[in-house]
Protein backbone atom coordinates (compact mmCIF):
# COMPACT_ATOMS: atom_id res chain seq x y z
CA UNK A 1 0.00 0.00 0.00
CA UNK A 2 1.12 3.58 -0.61
CA UNK A 3 0.88 5.64 2.54
CA UNK A 4 1.29 9.39 2.20
CA UNK A 5 1.14 11.73 5.17
CA UNK A 6 2.52 14.99 6.51
CA UNK A 7 6.10 15.71 5.43
CA UNK A 8 8.22 18.35 7.10
CA UNK A 9 9.24 20.44 4.11
CA UNK A 10 11.62 22.73 5.95
CA UNK A 11 14.42 20.50 4.65
CA UNK A 12 15.31 20.76 0.98
CA UNK A 13 15.83 17.00 0.80
CA UNK A 14 12.12 16.22 1.06
CA UNK A 15 10.80 14.41 -1.99
CA UNK A 16 7.59 12.74 -2.99
CA UNK A 17 3.97 13.79 -3.06
CA UNK A 18 2.57 15.30 0.11
CA UNK A 19 -1.12 15.29 0.92
CA UNK A 20 -1.85 18.91 1.71
CA UNK A 21 -5.02 18.05 3.60
CA UNK A 22 -3.09 16.05 6.16
CA UNK A 23 -1.27 19.04 7.60
CA UNK A 24 -2.27 20.45 10.93
CA UNK A 25 0.00 23.45 10.72
CA UNK A 26 3.09 24.72 8.98
CA UNK A 27 6.00 24.50 11.46
CA UNK A 28 7.78 27.51 10.04
CA UNK A 29 8.05 29.52 13.23
CA UNK A 30 10.33 27.20 15.20
CA UNK A 31 13.34 28.88 16.78
CA UNK A 32 15.74 26.05 17.71
CA UNK A 33 17.50 28.23 20.25
CA UNK A 34 14.28 29.31 21.91
CA UNK A 35 14.01 28.96 25.65
CA UNK A 36 10.49 27.72 25.08
CA UNK A 37 8.82 30.39 27.18
CA UNK A 38 6.49 31.18 24.28
CA UNK A 39 4.62 28.46 22.44
CA UNK A 40 6.16 27.75 19.01
CA UNK A 41 4.54 29.66 16.14
CA UNK A 42 3.41 26.47 14.44
CA UNK A 43 0.81 26.08 17.21
CA UNK A 44 -0.95 29.06 15.67
CA UNK A 45 -1.00 27.82 12.09
CA UNK A 46 -3.08 28.81 9.08
CA UNK A 47 -5.78 26.25 9.83
CA UNK A 48 -6.84 28.15 12.91
CA UNK A 49 -5.52 25.69 15.47
CA UNK A 50 -5.04 27.47 18.78
CA UNK A 51 -5.82 30.74 17.01
CA UNK A 52 -7.56 33.65 18.75
CA UNK A 53 -11.02 32.43 17.69
CA UNK A 54 -10.55 28.75 18.55
CA UNK A 55 -12.74 27.32 21.31
CA UNK A 56 -10.70 24.33 22.46
CA UNK A 57 -13.53 22.98 24.60
CA UNK A 58 -15.71 22.58 21.51
CA UNK A 59 -12.97 21.33 19.21
CA UNK A 60 -12.55 17.68 18.31
CA UNK A 61 -9.26 16.31 19.65
CA UNK A 62 -8.62 13.73 16.92
CA UNK A 63 -8.98 14.37 13.21
CA UNK A 64 -9.45 11.06 11.43
CA UNK A 65 -7.47 10.54 8.24
CA UNK A 66 -8.59 6.99 7.47
CA UNK A 67 -6.06 5.58 9.94
CA UNK A 68 -4.18 2.46 8.91
CA UNK A 69 -3.55 -0.30 11.44
CA UNK A 70 0.08 -0.60 12.44
CA UNK A 71 -0.15 -4.33 11.72
CA UNK A 72 -0.87 -3.67 8.03
CA UNK A 73 2.68 -2.51 7.40
CA UNK A 74 5.79 -4.63 6.99
CA UNK A 75 8.54 -3.36 9.26
CA UNK A 76 11.95 -4.86 8.46
CA UNK A 77 13.25 -6.25 11.77
CA UNK A 78 16.60 -4.56 11.17
CA UNK A 79 15.17 -1.03 11.36
CA UNK A 80 15.95 0.52 14.76
CA UNK A 81 13.41 2.66 16.57
CA UNK A 82 13.86 5.21 19.30
CA UNK A 83 11.35 6.35 21.89
CA UNK A 84 12.29 9.91 22.78
CA UNK A 85 10.38 10.24 26.03
CA UNK A 86 10.16 13.77 27.44
CA UNK A 87 9.48 12.19 30.84
CA UNK A 88 9.68 8.78 32.51
CA UNK A 89 6.45 6.83 31.71
CA UNK A 90 5.99 8.20 28.15
CA UNK A 91 7.33 4.90 26.82
CA UNK A 92 4.73 2.97 28.81
CA UNK A 93 1.88 5.07 27.38
CA UNK A 94 2.48 3.40 24.00
CA UNK A 95 3.29 -0.01 25.44
CA UNK A 96 0.96 -1.96 23.13
CA UNK A 97 2.66 -0.54 20.04
CA UNK A 98 6.11 -1.14 21.49
CA UNK A 99 5.11 -4.71 22.25
CA UNK A 100 4.17 -5.12 18.59
CA UNK A 101 7.63 -3.96 17.54
CA UNK A 102 9.25 -6.15 20.18
CA UNK A 103 7.55 -9.20 18.68
CA UNK A 104 8.59 -7.98 15.24
CA UNK A 105 12.23 -8.13 16.34
CA UNK A 106 12.85 -4.41 15.88
CA UNK A 107 15.80 -3.01 17.85
CA UNK A 108 14.24 -0.69 20.43
CA UNK A 109 15.89 2.13 22.32
CA UNK A 110 14.37 4.40 24.96
CA UNK A 111 15.80 7.79 25.90
CA UNK A 112 14.25 9.84 28.68
CA UNK A 113 14.94 13.53 28.12
CA UNK A 114 13.98 15.06 31.47
CA UNK A 115 13.73 14.09 35.11
CA UNK A 116 9.96 14.47 35.48
CA UNK A 117 10.46 15.61 39.06
CA UNK A 118 7.57 18.08 38.93
CA UNK A 119 5.27 15.05 38.72
CA UNK A 120 6.33 13.78 42.16
CA UNK A 121 4.42 15.16 45.13
CA UNK A 122 6.45 16.23 48.15
CA UNK A 123 4.40 13.89 50.31
CA UNK A 124 5.56 10.89 48.28
CA UNK A 125 9.21 10.92 49.37
CA UNK A 126 11.48 11.95 52.23
CA UNK A 127 13.31 14.20 51.83
CA UNK A 128 11.39 15.73 48.90
CA UNK A 129 14.55 16.89 47.14
CA UNK A 130 15.25 17.16 43.43
CA UNK A 131 17.82 14.35 43.71
CA UNK A 132 15.43 12.02 45.52
CA UNK A 133 12.60 12.66 43.06
CA UNK A 134 14.94 12.06 40.11
CA UNK A 135 16.05 8.74 41.59
CA UNK A 136 12.46 7.66 42.17
CA UNK A 137 11.34 8.41 38.63
CA UNK A 138 14.35 6.69 37.08
CA UNK A 139 13.91 3.62 39.29
CA UNK A 140 10.26 3.41 38.24
CA UNK A 141 11.20 3.63 34.56
CA UNK A 142 13.87 0.94 34.91
CA UNK A 143 11.39 -1.35 36.64
CA UNK A 144 8.71 -0.92 33.97
CA UNK A 145 11.23 -1.43 31.15
CA UNK A 146 12.47 -4.64 32.75
CA UNK A 147 8.89 -5.82 33.03
CA UNK A 148 8.49 -5.01 29.34
CA UNK A 149 11.66 -6.90 28.48
CA UNK A 150 13.83 -4.01 27.30
CA UNK A 151 17.55 -4.73 27.88
CA UNK A 152 19.09 -2.38 30.44
CA UNK A 153 21.59 -1.04 27.93
CA UNK A 154 18.78 0.11 25.62
CA UNK A 155 17.46 2.57 28.23
CA UNK A 156 19.22 5.89 28.76
CA UNK A 157 18.50 8.97 30.85
CA UNK A 158 19.71 12.11 29.11
CA UNK A 159 19.07 14.35 32.13
CA UNK A 160 18.84 17.40 29.89
CA UNK A 161 19.16 20.82 31.45
CA UNK A 162 15.88 21.97 32.99
CA UNK A 163 14.44 25.27 34.14
CA UNK A 164 13.55 26.13 37.72
CA UNK A 165 10.22 24.35 37.31
CA UNK A 166 11.82 21.05 36.33
CA UNK A 167 10.93 21.37 32.63
CA UNK A 168 13.38 20.50 29.86
CA UNK A 169 14.84 23.62 28.26
CA UNK A 170 15.14 24.06 24.51
CA UNK A 171 18.80 24.96 24.08
CA UNK A 172 21.76 24.31 21.81
CA UNK A 173 23.47 22.24 24.50
CA UNK A 174 20.41 20.01 25.00
CA UNK A 175 19.95 19.67 21.25
CA UNK A 176 23.58 18.59 20.89
CA UNK A 177 23.13 15.91 23.54
CA UNK A 178 20.04 14.66 21.79
CA UNK A 179 21.87 14.68 18.44
CA UNK A 180 24.76 12.65 19.88
CA UNK A 181 22.37 9.95 21.08
CA UNK A 182 20.44 10.04 17.81
CA UNK A 183 23.56 9.56 15.72
CA UNK A 184 24.70 6.64 17.87
CA UNK A 185 21.48 4.79 16.95
CA UNK A 186 20.43 6.24 13.57
CA UNK A 187 16.78 5.31 14.13
CA UNK A 188 14.42 5.03 11.19
CA UNK A 189 11.42 5.67 13.44
CA UNK A 190 11.15 7.91 16.49
CA UNK A 191 8.19 7.89 18.88
CA UNK A 192 7.16 10.58 21.34
CA UNK A 193 4.03 12.32 22.66
CA UNK A 194 2.41 14.88 20.37
CA UNK A 195 3.79 18.38 20.78
CA UNK A 196 0.35 19.98 20.61
CA UNK A 197 -0.52 20.09 24.28
CA UNK A 198 0.06 22.46 27.22
CA UNK A 199 3.06 20.42 28.44
CA UNK A 200 6.12 22.49 27.64
CA UNK A 201 8.32 19.43 28.07
CA UNK A 202 6.58 17.85 25.08
CA UNK A 203 6.80 21.06 23.03
CA UNK A 204 10.47 21.64 23.74
CA UNK A 205 11.53 18.04 23.28
CA UNK A 206 9.86 17.94 19.87
CA UNK A 207 11.41 21.29 18.89
CA UNK A 208 14.89 19.88 19.51
CA UNK A 209 14.11 16.48 18.01
CA UNK A 210 12.84 18.17 14.86
CA UNK A 211 16.13 20.03 14.45
CA UNK A 212 18.02 16.76 14.78
CA UNK A 213 15.73 15.03 12.29
CA UNK A 214 16.07 17.84 9.76
CA UNK A 215 19.83 17.27 9.75
CA UNK A 216 19.54 13.51 9.19
CA UNK A 217 20.86 12.20 5.88
CA UNK A 218 18.22 9.52 5.36
CA UNK A 219 14.40 9.18 5.35
CA UNK A 220 12.87 8.85 8.79
CA UNK A 221 9.50 9.12 10.49
CA UNK A 222 8.44 10.63 13.78
CA UNK A 223 5.35 9.00 15.28
CA UNK A 224 3.53 11.44 17.55
CA UNK A 225 1.18 9.67 19.93
CA UNK A 226 -1.91 10.97 21.66
CA UNK A 227 -1.45 11.95 25.29
CA UNK A 228 -4.18 12.73 27.84
CA UNK A 229 -3.42 16.44 27.38
CA UNK A 230 -3.20 16.45 23.58
CA UNK A 231 -5.24 19.36 22.25
CA UNK A 232 -5.59 18.28 18.64
CA UNK A 233 -3.89 15.85 16.28
CA UNK A 234 -4.43 13.77 13.18
CA UNK A 235 -4.73 10.01 13.30
CA UNK A 236 -2.63 8.39 10.59
CA UNK A 237 -1.72 5.08 12.26
CA UNK A 238 -3.49 3.09 14.96
CA UNK A 239 -2.67 0.13 17.17
CA UNK A 240 -5.89 -1.45 18.38
CA UNK A 241 -5.83 -3.90 21.29
CA UNK A 242 -8.12 -5.83 23.58
CA UNK A 243 -8.65 -6.46 27.27
CA UNK A 244 -5.73 -8.84 27.78
CA UNK A 245 -3.24 -6.33 26.42
CA UNK A 246 -4.97 -3.57 28.37
CA UNK A 247 -4.46 -5.53 31.60
CA UNK A 248 -0.79 -6.06 30.73
CA UNK A 249 -0.37 -2.36 29.93
CA UNK A 250 -2.08 -1.40 33.18
CA UNK A 251 0.41 -3.50 35.12
CA UNK A 252 3.34 -1.85 33.36
CA UNK A 253 2.00 1.65 34.01
CA UNK A 254 1.61 0.92 37.71
CA UNK A 255 5.37 0.56 38.08
CA UNK A 256 5.28 4.36 38.04
CA UNK A 257 3.96 4.43 41.57
CA UNK A 258 4.67 8.13 42.16
CA UNK A 259 2.49 9.03 39.18
CA UNK A 260 -0.16 6.50 40.09
CA UNK A 261 -0.43 7.97 43.59
CA UNK A 262 -0.50 11.55 42.28
CA UNK A 263 -3.36 10.68 39.93
CA UNK A 264 -5.27 9.04 42.78
CA UNK A 265 -4.75 12.11 44.95
CA UNK A 266 -5.54 14.73 42.30
CA UNK A 267 -7.98 12.99 39.94
CA UNK A 268 -9.51 10.18 41.96
CA UNK A 269 -8.28 7.42 39.63
CA UNK A 270 -4.96 5.79 38.87
CA UNK A 271 -2.52 6.57 36.12
CA UNK A 272 -3.30 3.33 34.31
CA UNK A 273 -7.01 4.15 34.23
CA UNK A 274 -6.27 7.63 32.89
CA UNK A 275 -4.14 6.33 30.01
CA UNK A 276 -6.53 3.50 29.14
CA UNK A 277 -9.47 5.91 29.13
CA UNK A 278 -7.64 7.89 26.44
CA UNK A 279 -6.99 4.67 24.50
CA UNK A 280 -10.65 3.75 24.78
CA UNK A 281 -11.71 7.19 23.53
CA UNK A 282 -9.21 7.00 20.66
CA UNK A 283 -10.59 3.65 19.51
CA UNK A 284 -14.13 4.97 19.53
CA UNK A 285 -13.25 8.33 17.96
CA UNK A 286 -11.31 6.73 15.10
CA UNK A 287 -13.85 3.89 14.58
CA UNK A 288 -11.23 1.26 15.30
CA UNK A 289 -12.51 -2.28 15.68
CA UNK A 290 -11.01 -2.81 19.13
CA UNK A 291 -11.84 -1.68 22.68
CA UNK A 292 -8.63 0.37 22.90
CA UNK A 293 -6.17 2.00 20.52
CA UNK A 294 -2.92 3.92 20.61
CA UNK A 295 -2.97 6.43 17.78
CA UNK A 296 -0.24 8.35 15.98
CA UNK A 297 0.25 11.28 13.69
CA UNK A 298 3.29 10.79 11.45
CA UNK A 299 5.77 13.45 10.34
CA UNK A 300 8.20 12.38 7.60
CA UNK A 301 11.65 13.75 6.85
CA UNK A 302 13.41 13.55 3.47
CA UNK A 303 10.41 11.80 1.97
CA UNK A 304 6.64 12.06 1.66
CA UNK A 305 6.01 8.30 1.85
CA UNK A 306 6.28 6.03 4.86
CA UNK A 307 7.29 3.19 2.52
CA UNK A 308 10.58 4.98 1.84
CA UNK A 309 11.38 4.79 5.55
CA UNK A 310 10.59 1.09 5.72
CA UNK A 311 12.92 -0.01 2.94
Amino acid sequence: MTFICYADESHHGVTGKVQQANRLNEPNGLNPASTGQARPNWLNGPNGLNGPHTDLKKMQTVIRDHPQPLQHFTFPPTLPLLVMAPHPDDFDAIGASMRFFQKNGSPQYVAVAGTGINGVEDSFCTPPTRKMKTQIREQEQRASCRFFGLPDDRLSFLRLEEDEHGRVMSSDANTDRMRHLFESINPSMVFMPHWNDPNQGHQRTYAMLRQVALAAKYPLAIFLNRDPKTIRMRCHISMGFGENTAAWKSKMLRFHLSQHQRNLNQRGHGMDERILNVDRDSAAGCSINAPYAEIFEIVLFRTGRLEDVLK
